[in-house]
């Protein structure tokens, strides 16, 4: 009798711990200063796809993302792992009525997109405010550290971290090519090739791959005229391109677009912009390693 006493009060110790972990305050240090929060969020709004991709990686779903009014913007490895969500607009513009109307009780919110209403949004949920539009890979990685902390899930994140670490050297193993690597977005009003100090650029030297302009790091986006990208040349060219005619529709008229080594040996390849460009998280990077491989293949 005593000792089914002594389990009974051993379990309810344990629920009593578990508890007080799951409610202990965590400080993190974000682009604001000092955030603090106690619990595990349950009603979460994130505001760039790089958080999606973090709360995806340890099987958080967020209650509102801003998804420019558009699902199929995030990436299907991350959709398939979170629940359906509810649109809170433009990731540039997001509803404060619609994010008030979730009732979060986090908000993560972009460096660079959102200080103008980082007031705004902290007056309805705590808001974390981390890099994303124009980080680096590493800085990636770090922002997915912090919304682990965030969530209360920070072993899960430290734990996928490594994990993410050990496919992307898996991948590294399988390159040997020593070809030049160029990624671009592009539409009907100019191109931007997405320099090392990008998040593509960060996947791609991370695989041992190389860039047709390592110097260029500090800026993430490099906007490119078609002479700038004669004289880059890369030997293969990447294309995050959106709907309709892009301005290399009118580039591939000029007589000096066969001196481009991709006219040549046509390496000029259409990939998605949403995984090369818009998602920038662990699950995008895998995707963009495997996509390098198919192409470097063929």
């Amino acid at each position: 009798m005593l000792k089914g006493l002594l389990v009974k009060l051993f379990f309810v110790a344990s629920l009593f711990s578990t508890a007080f972990v799951s409610a202990a305050e965590r400080t993190i240090q974000d682009e604001q200063g000092t955030f603090t929060i106690s619990g595990t969020p349950q009603r979460i709004v994130a505001l760039e796809f790089s958080f999606v991709d973090a709360l995806a990686a340890v099987g958080v779903s967020p209650v509102g993302v801003a998804d420019d009014k558009n699902s199929e913007r995030v990436i299907p490895s991350v959709r398939a792992a979170i629940e359906p969500w509810t649109s809170v607009g433009m990731r540039s513009q997001p509803s404060l009525e619609v994010i008030a109307e979730l009732k979060p009780d986090l908000i993560i919110a972009d460096a660079e997109r959102h200080p103008a209403v980082y007031q705004d949004l902290s007056r309805i949920a705590p808001t974390l405010l981390l890099k994303s539009r124009g980080e680096t890979y590493q800085e990636n990685l770090e922002s997915a550290a912090l919304v682990g902390i965030a969530v209360n899930k920070e072993q899960q994140m430290q734990a996928r971290i490594a994990k993410h670490k050990a496919v992307i050297a898996e991948y590294k193993t399988r390159f040997s090519s020593q070809d030049t690597i160029q990624f671009a977005v592009v539409n009907d009003k100019g191109m931007w090739m997405h320099g090392p100090a990008s998040y593509a650029g960060g996947v791609i030297s991370q695989l041992g791959l190389n860039s047709p302009i390592p110097d260029q790091t500090e800026k993430a986006y490099l906007p490119t005229s078609f002479e700038q990208l004669l004289k880059v040349n890369p030997d293969w060219l990447l294309l995050g391109a959106s709907s309709g005619q892009t301005v290399v529709d009118e580039w591939q008229k000029n007589p000096l677009f066969k001196m481009l080594k991709v006219s040549q040996n046509a390496r000029s390849v259409n990939v998605s912009r949403e995984l090369w460009s818009l998602n920038r998280g662990m699950l995008a990077a895998e995707g963009i390693a495997k996509n390098l491989e198919t192409i470097l293949a063929n």
